[in-house]
């Protein structure tokens, strides 16, 4: 894939991250009925409070993440919601490839996304070693 291909299909996978989370953030602010039933059943307080924190934390991380310059603190950040996420999950015995391994596939496209578009983090971490 070239330097240009790269670049763009790492802003794509970024970008749909990005909206996924800001979603996910914002709708904890308000928050609605389903976030306060979705944390009772996941086990964690159902208050206004707590939900606003948890959104809060999320688009904080999530907006690093967006930011050139801060996009590898961030996706560090995001990985360890997504850690948690699937914590919760693997803890209550969720379906596995729905809603168990979900974080890791928004983790994949996050990491992906990061990889593709930032030259430092490809040269960090090659797939491949140059052939000698």
């Amino acid at each position: 894939m070239n330097g240009k291909a790269a670049l763009w299909t790492g802003r794509v996978l970024s970008g749909l991250v990005i909206l996924f989370l800001t979603v996910d953030g914002a709708i904890k602010l308000v928050p609605i009925q389903a976030v306060t039933d979705s944390m009772r059943e996941l086990g964690y307080p159902t208050s206004v409070s707590f939900a606003r924190f948890i959104g809060v934390v999320t688009l904080a991380c999530t907006a690093l993440y967006a930011w050139p310059r801060t996009s590898l603190l961030g996706a560090v950040l995001l990985t360890g919601v997504m850690g948690g996420a699937i914590a919760t999950h693997l803890r209550l015995d969720h379906p596995l490839f729905s809603h168990t391994l979900f974080g890791v596939y928004l983790g994949l496209l996050l990491w992906g996304g990061l990889w593709l578009r930032d030259k430092r983090l490809r040269q960090l971490m090659p797939f491949s070693q140059p052939m000698t």
